[in-house]
């Protein structure tokens, strides 16, 4: 149920106090014996809030020590890039970084002038590095919580392939983060941050111009520019604010406006999201509301999270769209419009990702590659081409360039947002027109996620669920078609339950941070049928978890 200012502006008692939060993040000792309070990375790194003891200046040391060890044990040799979002506690978890980094004499790349930096313009800065130094492999870190709310801090690793961590690097450093941690820090090298600052391991690099530069590789940036589209471009505050900037001036785009440039920790000029928190969602209509108002006022509007590694498209006829409407109507579009790519190239989606996008990749005879939550399943694909464009529910995605080499291995919101104005210069069409489109010719879906409760034992019953203890042939009034627990597409786990039909389907998964699990579900018969799946699909699960 929506919180009663959902969508309406934040007001002051809305607002984090940004000094107890710096200020928790240097005093707050973490517990290394309670769970809550130790190194735990997600489908996208560590995080947490300092004011809740998740995330503090003990937690980053140890990690920070821990990547360091686990570079070495592995040969990386490289520079590792590093950047940080807007975030109050972004700025400080990256010093503590440089300060161990420095100490343990690792080359660091940062922005000039210490800039915030995007996601994407880091794992860009990666591939492009090790692309052209054969031998010498650079990975990264950035320093951001995504989308979380401003009292939360979060620092995610980048291998050398550019993308996120997957578990069997994470595991290793989580385990040797929360050995420091338990052993109060010793084993951790660490100088102050002026001398780190000083040191001959730190250099600039030109995190910005070196990724927008080369965006029209990706993104037909002159047939944008000759249309003339008219973009609004929002940052949410975020770490893209100097990079839509530059982009308009780098591409000659003189109908890109910048919608809101301010940056400030607080982000107090967020409208509230669904449960009554400001969150930089912009897969949200709420926290979207404001940009969603002004839609008359551009051809296509864009939102962008903290880190800028997620996407919001919002046009005239159909305000922000559904994220899984726009995975399909980007991918019918790019493989239909890049015909230097693979023939027998893939297309990667989540498998709790609309059923919609399974059917357009069989109308272009495409091959549809289903994985696990978590980008980090895209990642060796698109890497060396096998996949051409990797993509989930949550508004994250990132594809090929023109030749099909890889661009970013991690999500890129930036270039979702630019391939909305290609569409329009090059079709005619909005998005949301051509979603009408392959609405009509596929189907028209009802998708939904709830949340049910459950206990920590029984999530890690959900977790760990083979498809033989499902005993249910029927669910909504169609023969079930297949029971997973197991992805199609890799054969990797999917840490709960994704039960089909012929028109509909729903997957369980256990939340890694609350007493619930989350029901994704689908119908291509309308919002009845899905209430009927949803409420079964909790039946046959909670039947199993007893």
């Amino acid at each position: 149920m929506a919180h009663p200012r959902a969508g309406t502006p934040a007001l002051p008692e809305d607002l984090i106090d940004v000094a107890a939060v710096e200020r928790a993040y240097y005093d707050t000792v973490p517990d290394p014996e309670d769970p809550m309070q130790q190194v735990l990375f997600g489908t996208s790194g560590h995080r947490g809030s300092s004011l809740d003891g998740a995330f503090n200046e003990a937690h980053i040391l140890a990690t920070t020590q821990a990547i360091v060890e686990y570079r070495r044990s592995v040969g990386i040799t490289g520079p590792l890039f590093i950047g940080f979002d807007t975030h109050a506690l972004s700025k400080p978890a990256w010093r503590s970084a440089l300060e161990v980094l420095t100490a343990n004499e690792v080359t660091v790349y940062i922005a000039e002038n210490e800039k915030f930096t995007p996601t994407p313009a880091v794992s860009f800065a990666i591939l492009r590095f090790n692309q052209a130094n054969p031998g010498v492999l650079a990975d990264g870190i950035v320093v951001t919580p995504s989308h979380n709310p401003p009292r939360d801090g979060g620092f995610k690793y980048n291998p050398p392939s550019g993308g996120p961590a997957d578990t069997s690097i994470t595991s290793v450093v989580a385990r040797r983060a929360n050995e420091l941690l338990a052993d109060k820090l010793n084993g951790v090298k660490r100088i102050p941050f002026e001398q780190a600052r000083r040191s001959e391991y730190i250099r600039d690099f030109p995190y910005t111009a070196t990724y927008v530069d080369h965006l029209h590789e990706v993104v037909d940036m002159a047939a944008i520019r000759d249309a003339g589209i008219h973009i609004g471009a929002d940052p949410l505050g975020g770490a893209s604010v100097g990079y839509w900037a530059e982009v308009g001036f780098r591409y000659n785009l003189a109908n890109l406006t910048v919608v809101n440039p301010t940056v400030d920790p607080t982000f107090r000029f967020m409208t509230l999201d669904t449960d009554g928190k400001i969150r930089m969602d912009c897969s949200s209509p709420n926290a979207m509301a404001s940009l969603i108002s002004a839609r008359d006022s551009y051809d296509i509007a864009t939102g962008n999270d903290a880190d800028s590694d997620r996407h919001g498209i919002v046009t005239p006829d159909g305000g922000l769209m559904n994220p899984n409407h726009y995975l399909a109507v980007a991918i019918e579009y790019l493989f239909t419009h890049r015909p230097g790519w693979q023939a027998q190239a893939a297309v990667g989606k989540t498998l709790v990702s609309s059923s919609l996008i399974d059917r357009v990749v069989a109308g272009i005879d495409r091959r549809l590659l289903e994985v696990p939550v978590g980008f980090k399943w895209f990642v060796d694909g698109l890497l060396d081409g096998s996949i051409a464009f990797g993509g989930e529910e949550s508004a994250g995605a990132s594809f090929l360039t023109f030749d099909g080499r890889p661009w970013s291995t991690d999500k890129d919101g930036i270039i979702l947002a630019l391939l909305a104005s290609e569409m329009l210069a090059k079709t005619g069409k909005t998005p949301s027109q051509r979603y009408r489109e392959l609405a009509d010719r596929y189907g028209e879906s009802a998708y939904a996620r709830i949340d049910a409760p459950a206990s920590r034992a029984q999530k890690a019953l959900l977790g760990k669920l083979s498809a033989d203890q499902v005993k249910a042939t029927e669910l909504a009034g169609e023969p079930i078609t297949a029971v997973l627990t197991e992805a199609p597409g890799n054969g990797a786990p999917i840490g709960g339950l994704k039960v089909t039909t012929e028109n509909a389907w729903f997957a369980a998964r256990p939340s890694g941070t609350e007493d619930v699990y989350k029901i994704y579900a689908e119908s291509f018969k309308g919002a009845d049928h899905l209430a009927t799946v949803q409420a079964q699909a909790q039946e046959l699960v909670d039947s199993v978890l007893v």
